[in-house]
């Protein structure tokens, strides 16, 4: 640990005796401050009470929605899978499905292609 110098000593030493006494100066006395504190503390309670109960709703909410969103993303899986195999094998541009290594043969993977003439 560094080794602090007797002024940085003492101004912490103040600060914490500073905060002390603001500290006890703000505890609640008589039957006013005491009432006062009772009902931070029971509004405070109902407030952490309020939050897990909407927490734990939501919660439920969550949960109980998780099969629908899984339909939902399961059809959508299924649409690309389908959408993906129809681009690969999508069959051929004359409609001809027989070997595809003869000469002249035109494989189109993707897009919209037109062959022109060669005048």
């Amino acid at each position: 640990m560094p080794q602090m110098n007797r002024d940085q000593r003492n101004a912490a030493w103040q600060a914490a005796n500073q905060w002390r006494a603001r500290a006890a100066q703000t505890q609640p006395t008589g039957l006013a401050g005491s009432l006062k504190l009772l009902f931070t503390w029971l509004a405070f309670g109902a407030l952490m009470i309020v939050g897990v109960v909407l927490g734990l709703f939501f919660l439920l909410i969550g949960w109980a929605m998780m099969p629908f969103v899984r339909h939902k993303m399961k059809k959508r899986m299924e649409q690309m899978r389908a959408q993906q195999a129809q681009d690969i094998g999508g069959g051929y541009s004359n409609g001809s499905t027989s070997a595809p290594n003869r000469p002249g043969h035109q494989d189109v993977l993707e897009g919209s292609y037109e062959v022109k003439d060669e005048r």
